[in-house]
């Protein structure tokens, strides 16, 4: 199988060049990867000895860029994974994903198991997310659990490029998204399951820069559960459940926030965002107003 990796990035050109070096460890190579930047600004040039490396630019946002990296790989590949600049893949991961798609036509939708998330602390360092991926490396192995889920974790995302068809990423959801990923590959549901793979292991370094400030987190915390259930890739019983944990997260830690997240900032995005949904407003890309 064909098989092409897609990097969106701002801002960090030098994680993605330690991200495109450590990707040349895989044991079964992907057949090229592509880089989505607004700009040659936030990218260094990387010259890879195992793949091709090429680079897309001119739009900012994740949707956006994931769309406009999407344009070149149509016809071309049969599987498309989407990894963030700063996931750290298992060496066997690309080649396990090829064999999860080959032996199981049934799966639409894949993403890995997650052994280390720094999008959950302070973030990472680079070495952190080495250490931690080694330690899981030398585990047992033991038999791969598959967990059925509405949509996968954006962070590592694989699917089957054939059945993306007409299918783009939402773009009002603006900037860093939130929640694109659940409504893309809910969508991706009606050819078959959506799973995690225990046996796909990587590492989520979580990098805070290039992130949303305070507020603008905070209202699409709000906004985008709305809109996506609205527009029907977000069930109810999800989003509620969503909304409620992040607003009282906010809520309850706004005195005595951790340094590496902006709770009041946050807060206040939410209580503007029930503001203008009570209103009547519906507005994903309104972020771009605060």
């Amino acid at each position: 199988m064909q098989l092409v990796v897609i990097i969106p990035t701002v801002g960090r050109k030098h994680t993605v060049v330690r991200t495109l070096r450590h990707l040349e460890q895989q044991t079964q190579p992907p057949g090229e990867v592509i880089v989505s930047a607004p700009d040659h600004s936030h990218v260094e040039p990387f010259a890879a000895s195992r793949f091709p490396v090429s680079y897309v630019f001119g739009k900012k946002g994740l949707c956006a860029q994931r769309n406009q990296a999407l344009e070149k790989v149509l016809g071309r590949f049969d599987i498309v994974t989407f990894f963030d600049d700063d996931f750290l893949a298992a060496t066997t991961y690309l080649e396990r994903l090829r064999g999860a798609f080959a032996a199981h036509p049934e799966w639409a939708v894949l993403h890995g198991n997650v052994v280390a998330d720094g999008v959950r602390g302070p973030g990472l360092s680079f070495e952190e997310g080495l250490r931690a991926l080694a330690r899981s490396e030398a585990e047992p192995a033991g038999e791969p659990v598959v967990t059925d889920h509405a949509g996968a974790y954006g962070c590592n995302m694989s699917m089957r490029v054939a059945q993306i068809g007409a299918r783009r990423f939402d773009e009002r959801l603006v900037l860093y998204g939130w929640q694109e990923d659940i409504d893309f590959t809910s969508q991706l549901k009606c050819f078959g399951r959506i799973v995690r793979l225990s046996s796909l292991i990587g590492v989520h370094l979580g990098v805070k820069s290039g992130r949303l400030n305070g507020v603008r987190q905070g209202y699409s915390q709000v906004v985008n559960p709305v809109y996506l259930l609205r527009k029907g890739t977000m069930s109810t019983g999800f989003a509620l459940d969503l909304m409620v944990r992040n607003i009282a997260a906010n809520l309850g830690k706004s005195l005595w926030s951790e340094p590496y997240i902006d709770r009041r900032g946050r807060l206040k995005g939410n209580l503007l965002a029930a503001y203008h949904l009570l209103r009547g407003r519906i507005e994903p890309e309104h972020v771009l107003k605060l």
